[in-house]
């Protein structure tokens, strides 16, 4: 049965390949970006069944009017996909306050005014899923992106209380958390204005390996994606959906290393309670 999808971030990388193959195998979008003209092509081929409109998710009363008016238009929508967000790039003391704001307003705040925007739609119609696309550095954390990974960590957070709070309405929720993948990401980085004195620090080790190329990028968008609409398919659908070889061994190392460390300190955990 065909489905109805609403996705953000629909020019580029994953929102515009998640348009293109869900169009493609018959289903509708309600496809959201900042420049609409981007997909005329793809509004001529497929007509009604592509709805567009311009949003940007850092400006909350657009995210409720434009999820609102999807809604109207659809009747129903399956399945929201909050995928808008980009990469600040930089050491934390080279990154503008500016940037850190925009960085966080969009990631952050837009994912979660999205979230919230679509909830009463969906406990209104019986329930519906949302795919919140997050990072492997939801998980783990590179040199040079601790802004990047501020929002994704805490998307996280804000994902794993909510899920528990509508899934009696019969709304599901999946992180998507994909490595390093040959998409426009890299194109779209913010870059801050680096500081010498991070140059042989692993900050600049990063820097120096996005510039050669030795920074690795192995994960083929187009099968990341056909992961995620299976995902969206299927019946029990997991909590978290880890995307590329390298990303499961960096963050199975961390998760190992972090158990390791719960352990090491048991002792003093369980000596912090109050006395009988």
């Amino acid at each position: 049965m065909a489905k109805t999808w609403f996705i953000t971030g629909a020019s580029k990388g994953f929102g515009r390949e998640l348009t293109e193959r869900l169009l493609a195998r018959g289903d509708r979008v309600a496809a959201t970006l900042r420049q609409p003209d981007v997909l005329a092509a793809l509004k001529d081929q497929y007509g009604d069944r592509l709805w567009i409109a311009a949003l940007d998710v850092t400006d909350t009363a657009a995210v409720r009017a434009t999820v609102a008016r999807a809604f109207a238009d659809l009747g129903r929508i399956d399945v929201v996909v909050n995928n808008a967000g980009y990469a600040l790039f930089g050491a934390a003391e080279e990154a503008s306050d500016e940037q850190i704001r925009q960085q966080i307003d969009t990631n952050l705040i837009g994912s979660i005014q999205v979230i919230r925007a679509a909830l009463p739609f969906l406990r209104e119609q019986g329930g519906g899923r949302i795919l919140q696309i997050s990072s492997e550095g939801g998980q783990i954390a590179y040199p040079n992106f601790s802004l990047y990974h501020t929002t994704k960590w805490a998307i996280e957070g804000f994902v794993e209380s909510v899920a528990q709070e509508v899934a009696p309405f019969g709304i599901t929720f999946t992180l998507v958390e994909p490595g390093p993948a040959k998409t426009a990401f890299a194109g779209g980085l913010v870059t801050a204005d680096p500081m010498p004195v991070y140059d042989a620090t692993p900050a600049g080790d990063v820097r120096r390996g996005l510039a050669d190329g030795s920074f690795a990028v192995t994960g083929d968008p187009v099968k990341m994606v056909t992961a995620m609409i299976d995902c969206a398919d299927a019946a029990s659908p997991p909590k978290r959906l880890l995307l590329g070889s390298g990303a499961y061994d960096r963050v199975h190392a961390a998760l190992t290393a972090r158990l390791e460390e719960l352990g090491t300190n048991k002792a003093i955990t369980m000596s912090t309670e109050i006395d009988a």
